[in-house]
């Protein structure tokens, strides 16, 4: 996944697109190291779909008339065409997250939890360098 995007600012970001991106930096910063396994990796997965809520808050959500309900990840492949890759590596762990959240937990092992909180982390840098500019 591509991770040396240029992104300039020409006007100040939306409130909505500062905030959730805040949520998500202060989410995965708040990610106890000593949590479950599942645990982290369900935060992560939150902390990245804030972050992707944000650039759709920044970019706009394309105009969809009565369309049935859409992922995130997909509206962020259409919106932001340049994270099509973070966006379908992300919805590849969607069905994973939902068996968290039911209470399997046994799907999610430590290196999945650190690789997913890894990637979040990553892409929400991506995101920062989206809604703030390229300088960081």
């Amino acid at each position: 996944m591509t991770s040396t995007l240029d992104f300039p600012v020409t006007q100040a970001p939306p409130p909505s697109a500062v905030s959730l991106l805040r949520h998500a930096e202060q989410g995965l910063a708040a990610i106890a190291p000593g949590a479950s396994p599942a645990q982290r990796f369900a935060e992560s997965y939150l902390c990245a779909l804030r972050a992707a809520a944000a650039l759709l808050a920044l970019r706009g959500r394309p105009h969809r008339g009565r369309a049935k309900p859409t992922s995130v990840w997909t509206l962020l492949s259409s919106v932001a065409p340049e994270m099509r890759e973070w966006a379908a590596f992300f919805a590849s762990c969607s069905a994973t997250r939902a068996a968290v959240q039911a209470g399997i937990t046994s799907r999610v092992g430590p290196r999945a939890a650190d690789d997913l909180h890894r990637q979040a982390a990553q892409f929400t840098g991506l995101v920062h360098r989206a809604v703030h500019g390229t300088g960081r």
